[in-house]
């Protein structure tokens, strides 16, 4: 209780994952067109789709820019959404798999070490959980 009042945590857990979430993909949209540092840079996205590339060695090399930018409108379209508590289950469950999928490319391309030290199968965990824990 805090101020007399019983404190839903599970609420206020849901809430800490949709921004936790939300943010990590608005940031990294954010970066790959060099948001960070104040001014829109082409090269940062332009690595982006190099990186792309690498990860999804399967792919067609003329469809690359294609993919990353549909990788960018599906993480920008989550990040809102999860932020906005909007279609919050749709979003969460969106999330998850996309983190799964680039969790497992990059395991597949890189190693495991690379997906497990930046947390994507943590983050693709609690997007799941999310979806699970909202009513339809």
């Amino acid at each position: 209780m805090i101020g007399g009042q019983r404190v839903d945590w599970d609420r206020w857990a849901a809430r800490y994952a949709r921004a936790a979430i939300g943010a990590a993909f608005l940031s990294a949209v954010a970066g790959r067109f060099g948001l960070w540092s104040g001014h829109i840079n082409w090269a940062n996205f332009t690595r982006f789709i190099q990186r792309t590339a690498e990860l999804n060695p399967f792919v067609p090399a003329p469809a690359m820019p294609v993919v990353a930018w549909a990788a960018t409108i599906v993480e920008t379209t989550f990040g809102v959404a999860l932020i906005a508590g909007v279609r919050v289950r749709w979003a969460a469950f969106g999330s998850a798999a996309l983190l799964a999928w680039f969790g497992t490319a990059m395991a597949a391309t890189a190693g495991l070490k690379s997906p497990l030290d930046y947390s994507v199968f943590s983050a693709s965990a609690g997007a799941l959980l999310l979806a699970l824990r909202e009513r339809r």
